[in-house]
């Protein structure tokens, strides 16, 4: 039994990851929630504003925001991400035990569920969620590029640090999954064009026109109100992100440049531990059938790359944005297995040592972190 067990030991990977992300949820709500609590209290009573329509949504609701909900809400997002990508996971490969390996590397990677559970209340998670809602309804008429830019301007009003982190991706999933399988023609590239226009106006817009028209110190008089304990200032403490410029942002990342490229090591041996799953992607990728989609993916994954790269330079969370990164990553991946292929592509081996080995370091790590590694 217990031979049987090391050589094809994915069944209880899987346990061993669900038990890992209720570990990691159980720490997590014994944590502060300083930045996504401030999120939930911020609306648009000013005016418009960047980095708000999460907060005017909860307006909507109560007046007085508990710091439970940050929790609350998300903790039903968490759920939501992964019904929709077992759901998609099902519809792309099949819950088999041949598809297993694959499900474990992605849905135990620590880039992804466990590390959405560790930002928990943080909008990253959101990108993810739309994204995974157009892998999975029609692409077939240009209903499906307009939800994709309603989503993109959904995204950018909740953050418009997701132009760089999921629109890309967004982009890349419309382009796989609508140009390339059925057409492009006049109409539909000059509707897209439009839409990204829009969706870059917006970006530029929270930019530079959405900082708060207020002094600070009444800004937080405002948030005071909107809480349901205003004793509990010590989590009002970034308020001043909605005042600092993006040349301060900047500033900032360079300055904990020396101290935080340390950690690049460490991203690069994560990356490094999903080579089975990298291994099967590049064979997706390989397998097309057309040259022109292989090349195009190949642009892509490149130009999503690229994106993140610019953030790193802006922003300095770079565990949130490597771990996001491998998320659109794997976003993409399924959105080429939709491409026609020339030939089936085997899946990762479910009874290779190497592979089992991988696996259990992937399983084992419980997440990536928000700023430097764990």
């Amino acid at each position: 039994m217990t031979a049987r067990i090391l050589q094809n030991p994915w069944r209880l990977l899987l346990a061993i990851n669900a038990a890992v992300i209720v570990g990691v949820f159980v720490h997590k709500i014994q944590l502060p929630p300083y930045v996504p609590y401030i999120h939930l209290l911020v609306d648009y009573h000013f005016g418009f504003i960047k980095r708000a329509l999460v907060g005017a949504i909860v307006a909507l609701f109560t007046d007085k925001v508990p710091v439970w909900l940050v929790f609350a809400l998300g903790g039903v997002t968490w759920l939501v991400t992964l019904a929709l990508y077992a759901k998609l996971f099902q519809k792309i490969f099949g819950f088999t035990a041949k598809t297993l390996p694959l499900f474990v590397f992605i849905a135990g990677s620590p880039f992804f569920l466990k590390n959405f559970m560790h930002t928990l209340g943080h909008f990253d998670i959101y990108g993810c969620a739309l994204a995974l809602v157009l892998l999975l309804m029609p692409a077939g008429s240009l209903l499906f590029v307009a939800l994709a830019a309603l989503f993109s301007i959904i995204l950018v009003l909740i953050h418009h640090i997701h132009l760089l982190m999921y629109v890309p991706a967004i982009i890349t999933i419309v382009v796989i999954r609508h140009y390339l399988a059925y057409g492009c023609n006049r109409s539909n590239v000059a509707f897209g064009i439009v839409a990204f226009a829009l969706v870059s106006a917006l970006f530029f817009a929270a930019q530079f026109l959405g900082t708060m028209p207020i002094p600070e110190a009444d800004f937080v008089e405002y948030l005071k109100s909107r809480m349901a304990d205003p004793s509990r200032t010590d989590l009002l403490q970034f308020a001043y992100i909605w005042y600092q410029p993006l040349a301060r942002e900047i500033s900032d990342t360079w300055g904990r440049l020396p101290h935080n490229i340390l950690g690049v090591p460490v991203f690069a041996l994560l990356i490094w531990l999903h080579m089975p799953l990298w291994r099967y992607f590049a064979n997706l990728i390989g397998a097309l059938a057309s040259e022109a989609h292989r090349r195009l993916v190949i642009a892509a994954l490149i130009g999503v790359s690229l994106a993140y790269l610019v953030m790193f330079a802006m922003v300095f969370d770079y565990s949130r944005w490597i771990s996001n990164w491998a998320v659109c990553m794997f976003l993409i991946l399924h959105a080429v297995k939709m491409l026609p292929a020339a030939r089936e592509v085997p899946p990762i081996p479910a009874e290779d040592r190497n592979t089992n080995l991988f696996g259990l370091f992937v399983t084992l790590i419980p997440r990536v972190g928000i700023v430097r590694p764990f």
